[in-house]
């Protein structure tokens, strides 16, 4: 019962702090954004990854949280359709918008002589449009799921595999293997895409820093671009995500295959799950700041208010 109660606390405080922490990256980003006047294309993909992520542990999250306040019968039928599909679907997106991140971040900082640079968004609106893929993707591959899902109200022994609060319906493999080779495609995908564009970021990051050794060791004084810093905070990020994915990926295969029954691999797996949802943001807070310049930009507002007021 302790470890139950403790198991329950933790989720309550990963669920709170991520999706605070999301929050206030969405919120600072999109102030940016909009007063921004090029608009910046990785400002809006930091937002809709942040808002991926706020689905994620809410999804993941929430049910786990109710249950620890005692509130039985939650969700239904159709609530266990509804927040398992969109979790599914949100863990999609944040491999589709995290790739996104780290191309766009690359073709950014390439050289203006590089045939990348060429594919640098006019403008960001057109990153819209590489959302509306993702969603339509993700939903598609993931349809399954909604015949696939119900409560903990059927009989146990129609059902396959439990969540604590919904379960797998048994259903035709073949249809199983066809979406479960469309998910492990994306992956692949949309990883090796980040990878490329990680590699690429890190050779730039690489001759960034040996001219910066050549200027300081010519004693001349040199000011990092902000787009270099951009892109050390999104390389970090990814960092990020491919220890939690491909841990997280190491504990389903482990779980699946020997060790079922291991409730303490069980409910790590479940926090890694979460890993990356619930530390991204606090990636970036640390990386960039953006909790200090939010708390500067908020206090020179209330400044040029005051002295306003005094001249009137």
């Amino acid at each position: 019962m302790v470890l139950k109660y403790i198991k329950e606390i933790n989720f309550i405080f990963i669920t709170v702090v991520g999706t605070l922490g999301n929050m206030s990256v969405s919120v600072n980003y999109m102030f940016s954004w909009w007063g921004n006047p090029e608009k910046k294309s990785v400002h809006l993909i930091l937002i809709h990854l942040a808002f991926t992520n706020i689905i994620i542990l809410l999804t993941k999250g929430l049910p786990k949280t109710v249950a620890a306040f005692g509130l039985r019968n939650f969700p239904d039928a159709i609530g266990c359709k509804i927040i398992v599909y969109l979790g599914r679907v949100a863990r999609g997106l944040s491999i589709c918008t995290s790739s996104l991140l780290t191309v766009v971040q690359a073709i950014i900082i390439s050289p203006r002589s590089s045939r990348w640079s060429r594919l640098k968004p006019r403008s960001a609106w057109h990153i819209l449009l590489f959302f509306l893929y993702f969603w339509i993707l993700n939903a598609l591959i993931s349809m399954n799921l909604i015949h696939a899902i119900t409560s903990t109200g059927l009989n146990i022994s129609q059902l396959k595999n439990s969540n604590n609060y919904c379960y797998f319906m048994l259903e035709n493999q073949e249809v199983k293997w066809i979406f479960l080779t469309l998910m492990v495609l994306r992956d692949a995908v949309f990883q090796g895409a980040m990878g490329g564009a990680s590699g690429y970021m890190v050779f730039l990051l690489h001759k960034h820093h040996q001219h910066v050794l050549y200027l300081h060791n010519s004693k001349l004084l040199y000011r990092t671009p902000p787009e270099l810093r951009a892109a050390q905070s999104v390389f970090l990020l990814m960092l990020c995500f491919v220890f939690f994915y491909w841990t997280d990926c190491a504990f389903s295969i482990i779980l699946s295959l020997f060790s079922r029954d291991n409730r303490l691999m069980a409910n790590t797996q479940e926090f890694l799950a979460l890993g990356y949802a619930t530390f991204s943001p606090l990636v970036l807070i640390h990386k960039d700041g953006l909790l200090v310049e939010c708390w500067h930009a908020q206090m020179e507002k209330l400044r040029k208010c005051h002295s306003h007021l005094n001249v009137q």
